[in-house]
């Protein structure tokens, strides 16, 4: 049973940090993709970023323009998890954000090429 289950998220003032995680079971983590894709209300879901499946040489990172140069993501295969560290935080980053894992070698930032997904955790960026 594939499962996927996001922790990390809360409420944080402008310019903090959060740091989310995403730990993953039933499959086979080290060779699928993983992603963050967020969904504030009344908009559609979005994609934030994602790290490929694991090679013999590491895994690429993509990111959302919104996003570059704040947030990084990372993988630990062998804790079957994916972390997104969002820094420089901004009020237009509230959102759901959801964390997705998908057999796909290309179009990272489509949700509909993912096959799993978590259940979501609420950031809140707010004074």
């Amino acid at each position: 049973q594939v499962e996927l289950v996001e922790s990390g998220g809360g409420l944080v003032q402008p310019g903090g940090s959060l740091r989310l995680s995403c730990t993953a079971s039933g499959f086979t983590f080290r060779t699928y993709a993983m992603g963050w894709f967020r969904q504030a209300p009344g908009k559609e879901r979005e994609f934030v970023s994602s790290a490929t499946a694991s090679g013999w040489s590491g895994w690429r990172t993509y990111y959302a323009d919104s996003v570059k140069g704040r947030f990084t993501i990372a993988r630990d295969n062998a804790k079957s998890t994916v972390y997104l560290q969002m820094n420089s935080l901004k009020p237009e980053d509230t959102a759901v954000y959801y964390c997705a894992a998908g057999l796909l070698d290309r179009d990272y930032d489509r949700a509909d090429e993912y096959d799993y997904w978590g259940m979501g955790t609420q950031v809140t960026v707010s004074s």
